[in-house]
């Protein structure tokens, strides 16, 4: 067993929206949001422990001006088709809340080598008319029984801008086949604190079951978990065929000095043990802006599961 691994405290510091993938290779590979917001970076380690350690490697630099230019959150790093693409979110300097969300894909083997080219925003289906025509971010792709879906975050009009999740089928690593479908939208109160948010999208397949967290509420000590569920046979396309939790799966822990945990995404260590990677602060005053104070670090979780079949997430 390895026991290098240590949960629930700073793993590495300072990287906030924190994605680890394990590669067919069996090599790790992290990225994350960087500080200055400015750019995209990998990591490559043989261990997931690796990672911490493993030099940082600059793969793509925001622009100087126009789109993708400022705020360059959240990349997620998956292998499609044989391929490594890059999703992330950016926006223009002159108008630095007009996040949307853009792909990258490497023309050789190796993405820590690259090259890289850009190609461009995430398209929308042909019959949807809707999509990433305002403020979207946290892209995530997963797979379930022979078709790619696409799940971001998106806000929409309704008096006050809310942040709502919603998935669509993929044509390719760069288009979406189908027009979106409203997954999810900030219902209970702990999904409305600050702002009403709900973003950060994350699935894991376990036991027939379609499990996707997601981070509700404003970035700074509030922020926290929530749980989408679907049987791995529905139809992924009917907001019926989810279930969300009535209550944060996890949250703020002062005993532990772990604040506003979210924004994860799940892995496993070299012994199979599903494991959750998440980011979260230490400390509860927080200087200027929660959005950009850099000490949210990214953690690692052991998850469990439960006599049901569900995850089970616990600072224990």
């Amino acid at each position: 067993m390895d026991n290098s691994l240590r949960f629930n405290e700073p793993w590495i510091l300072q990287r906030a929206d924190p994605y680890v993938c394990r590669h067919t290779d069996g090599k790790y590979y992290f990225t994350a949001s960087l500080p200055e917001y400015d750019g995209i970076a990998l990591r490559r380690a043989d261990t997931l422990d690796g990672l911490r350690e493993a030099p940082e490697v600059r793969i793509w630099n925001k622009h100087e001006s126009g789109i993708m230019s400022f705020h360059i959150w959240a990349p997620e790093l998956h292998f499609l088709d044989g391929k490594w693409y890059v999703y992330f979110a950016g926006s223009d300097k002159d108008d630095i809340w007009a996040l949307r969300p853009y792909v990258l894909e490497c023309q050789g083997e190796d993405p820590l080598q690259g090259p890289w080219i850009e190609k461009g925003m995430m398209q929308r289906a042909d019959n949807d008319a809707f999509s990433f025509t305002d403020f979207s971010l946290d892209a995530t792709v997963f797979e379930n029984g022979g078709e790619r879906y696409f799940v971001w975050a998106e806000k929409v009009s309704v008096g006050k801008k809310i942040s709502n999740l919603y998935i669509a089928k993929m044509e390719s690593p760069w288009k979406l086949a189908t027009a979106q479908v409203l997954l999810a939208t900030p219902c209970y109160d702990w999904e409305r604190i600050g702002f009403w948010v709900n973003e950060g999208p994350f699935a894991i397949k376990r036991n027939g079951k379609i499990y996707i967290t997601y981070s509700a509420s404003e970035t700074g000590i509030d922020y926290c978990v929530g749980l989408l569920t679907a049987d791995e046979n529905a139809d992924l396309l009917d907001p019926e065929s989810w279930k969300k939790s009535r209550y944060p799966v996890l949250r703020s822990d002062p005993s532990r000095k772990i604040y506003g945990p979210g924004h994860n995404c799940f892995t496993v260590d070299e012994e199979g043990r599903d494991i959750m990677v998440y980011h979260a602060r230490t400390e509860t005053e927080i200087v200027g802006d929660p959005l950009y104070n850099p000490n949210r670090h990214a953690m690692l979780m052991e998850v469990k599961w439960g006599e049901d079949g569900a995850p089970v997430f616990s600072y224990d």
